[in-house]
């Protein structure tokens, strides 16, 4: 504990609860509204028009999410958890209410935008929030629920989605309207009972400016790459030296003020700096490699975008149930380096099976590869996050936690770009093998139909469009794909080597039994008994002048 470190809140069992409610709820909203809009993007385009932007609808939720994220961790250290949080929500509140609203592609695009920015506070702030009065070690288990919030989004924003696309797309958003409201409504009552000690302070916003713009230059760059542009085209080179250079304004200003928006001094701790690190890498396993599951149940298996995603619960049970199961490990157990590491090796496992799919495999072998990448996901996802907050101070809690969710958001940008090079290069080699064997065995009509509705240049953007080809171009198209797949896992494999090694190198601390951030007294909001600073449980009579305290502070407050 240092001197800077502040004294916990103190909260009821209720109170914890609403407030977990509160946050899940909000987190929801965020991890839903990033995966919620693929399958109604060619409804909403068939509606708005603007086809040659259809990218730049989750393009524009990616970037402002993504840059967003540390400077809402800087915010919450300077003007408390209480007022940033709510601002996020509301942010996101308005954003998705402008963008139900929206009568061409442009006002959809820039109100999609307005909700990254909410979304960035929303995915990192719930994680800050819980640490202000949960200590350590049984944050493990609230977290945890948190996972389960991610895994659940998975598979619930394909549904609904597609749900909403065959009725009215509009509810894509207006849904988020009340469930935004309901968060606002708990947390902003909780969060009046975590105390915050308002310091002195000089915003850094060149630093922010130096950051998003980076952030911006590289993600557009990741976003446009092989898509709008060349990969070497004057565009994209441009971006990733722009990126470049800004980065590297951004770390001589970071190390130059007084309040940096990414503290530098805190990657002197090898935990801090190896569990970002880990986290990079992981978010570009994850994030790079999950989008293709989807792919290859709609082309292969012919699944409709809504039963692709209802196929996926296996993958989304592993995420809940090992998320929670992990987190209450860690509670026990008291250490987390662990975790990570075997769950590093689960999603190396994961992969490596991924690359025996075939055209015949049975969906009930491929769920089984999908619970192995559920597991490994579980352990990981919130262990790292806990390492990383373990080793700042309170102080620095806000800042940690955005990072730690920064670097998993970056790696999964470079994932999704990366890995998509690799699909698109290897499979236009396997179909330029294929496809002439293939078309040869038509029938002459059908030949020249083929011929005049592309070729060779069938796109995988179209799951529909290939199962209509006739039999033999269309087992030809299936096998290109399955093939260039498993050049996908096998590379995501071999990155997930990285993970395991940088994970085994992780120090293997204690979770602080309370730290400054721990709960005093009372329970931990679960049915366990919270510890007191020191690690040591409180005395009966401490315990009823908490639990007066707190109550009478309840009765000021609410």
């Amino acid at each position: 504990m240092t001197s800077e470190d502040q004294a916990p809140a103190v909260l009821s069992v209720r109170q914890i609860r609403l407030l977990m409610f509160g946050l899940m709820t909000g987190m929801l909203l965020a991890a839903l509204d990033q995966t919620i809009v693929g399958t109604a993007l060619p409804t909403i385009v068939g509606e708005l028009g603007g086809i040659n932007h259809y990218s730049w609808v989750v393009t524009a939720y990616l970037l402002a999410s993504t840059a967003s994220t540390p400077l809402y961790g800087k915010m919450a250290d300077l003007y408390g958890r209480r007022p940033v949080f709510l601002f996020s929500i509301g942010t996101f509140l308005l954003g998705s209410l402008l963008a139900g609203l929206s009568q061409d592609m442009t006002q959809l695009i820039v109100t999609r935008g307005i909700q990254g920015i909410g979304a960035g506070g929303l995915l990192t702030l719930a994680f800050t929030i819980i640490s202000d009065v949960v200590s350590p070690r049984e944050r493990g288990r609230y977290q945890g629920l948190f996972g389960a919030v991610f895994g659940i989004s998975s598979v619930a924003g394909p549904l609904v989605g597609g749900y909403f696309a065959e009725t009215d797309w509009r509810w894509i958003f207006y849904i988020n309207v009340p469930l935004a409201i309901l968060a606002i409504v708990v947390c902003s009552r909780v969060m009046r009972l975590i105390p915050f000690t308002r310091r002195d302070h000089a915003i850094d916003w060149l630093g922010a400016g130096l950051l998003v713009a980076g952030v911006s230059s590289l993600l557009l760059a990741l976003s446009w790459g092989g898509n709008e542009y060349a990969w070497g085209s004057g565009v994209i080179v441009g971006l990733f030296v722009a990126g470049a250079v800004l980065g590297v304004l951004f770390l001589l200003q970071e190390a130059r003020v007084a309040e940096p928006i990414l503290p530098l001094r805190l990657f002197r701790s090898a935990t801090f700096a190896l569990a970002n690190s880990a986290g990079f890498v992981l978010g570009l396993v994850m994030f790079g490699s999950i989008i293709f599951i989807p792919l290859y149940l709609q082309i292969v298996k012919g699944a409709s975008p809504t039963r692709s995603g209802l196929l996926m619960l296996p993958m989304m049970a592993g995420i809940i149930v090992t998320s929670v199961l992990t987190g209450r490990a860690m509670s026990r157990i008291g250490r987390y380096k662990w975790f990570p590491v075997t769950g590093s090796a689960v999603l190396l496992v994961g992969m490596l099976l991924f690359t025996g799919l075939e055209v015949d495999t049975s969906l009930w072998a491929a769920f089984g590869f999908m619970v192995v990448i559920g597991v490994g996901l579980g352990l990981c996802m919130q262990s790292l996050i806990l390492a990383v907050q373990n080793a700042v101070s309170t102080r620095d809690l806000g800042a940690g936690t955005s990072s730690a969710t920064f670097f998993r958001s970056l790696g999964g940008s470079f994932g999704v770009a990366i890995l998509g090079a690799v699909l698109s290069s290897r499979l236009t080699a396997e179909l330029a093998d294929r496809l002439p064997g293939a078309v040869a065995q038509l029938p002459p009509e059908q030949r020249a139909a083929v011929a005049q509705g592309g070729g060779a240049d069938v796109s995988i953007n179209d799951p529909a469009t290939i199962l209509a080809l006739p039999a033999p171009v269309r087992a030809a198209v299936q096998s290109a794909f399955v093939e260039s797949l498993h050049l996908v896992f096998l590379t995501t494999g071999l990155i997930a080597i990285v993970a395991v090694l940088v994970t085994l190198f992780l120090p293997n601390e204690d979770l602080r039994g309370a730290g400054p951030q721990g709960a005093i007294g009372g329970t931990d909001g679960l049915g366990g008994e919270a510890p007191a600073p020191g690690g040591k449980p409180l005395s009966r009579e401490s315990k009823e002048e908490a639990a007066a305290e707190m109550e009478a502070k309840s009765q000021t407050l609410l």
